[in-house]
């Protein structure tokens, strides 16, 4: 049986295996295109650009129905299955609070950005079969990846 640490994925490898085998992305705390320029919209932006399906699920913006052209849902437990990854742009000390959520949604993987991290709500995530990243930017490590693979 593998250790639930092997669910914390630090390595290019692991990486790499996350984002092929992945097409939906839930993003948590996505912004809207009021606040075009921020990673929060950007990055969702780009990872929309670049073929996946992105599922806005904004903290703030009640108002908001659709951002990117796509329809806001506000609870990740509310989104129809696969969610392959939750992207989440969350302050570190405001993941716990989104655990049960994301727990609900069974996503394969949970995706902080960089300078995010939460190693007590990334176990309980990884004791729970999902793959943790942390303090990574999903864009950076996306485009890196597909120059790689571009020059082969």
């Amino acid at each position: 049986m593998n250790d639930w640490r092997d669910n914390l994925v630090t390595d290019v490898d692991g990486i790499a295996k996350i984002l092929d085998a992945a097409s939906r992305i839930a993003v948590l705390g996505i912004k809207t295109e009021a606040q075009a320029g921020q990673p929060a919209i950007e990055v969702p932006r780009y990872m929309l650009e670049h073929g996946f399906d992105i599922v806005p699920v904004p903290v703030y913006f009640p108002e908001v129905t659709t951002i990117l052209g796509q329809p806001v849902v506000r609870r990740l437990a509310d989104i129809d299955p696969p969610v392959h990854i939750v992207n989440v742009f969350r302050r570190s000390a405001d993941v716990a609070a989104h655990v049960d959520d994301i727990l609900a949604a069974s996503p394969a993987c949970v995706w902080l950005q960089v300078g995010i991290s939460d190693d007590a709500a990334a176990e309980i995530l990884a004791r729970a079969g999902i793959r943790v990243v942390q303090s990574r930017c999903i864009m950076v490590d996306h485009a890196k990846l597909a120059r790689g693979s571009a020059s082969r």
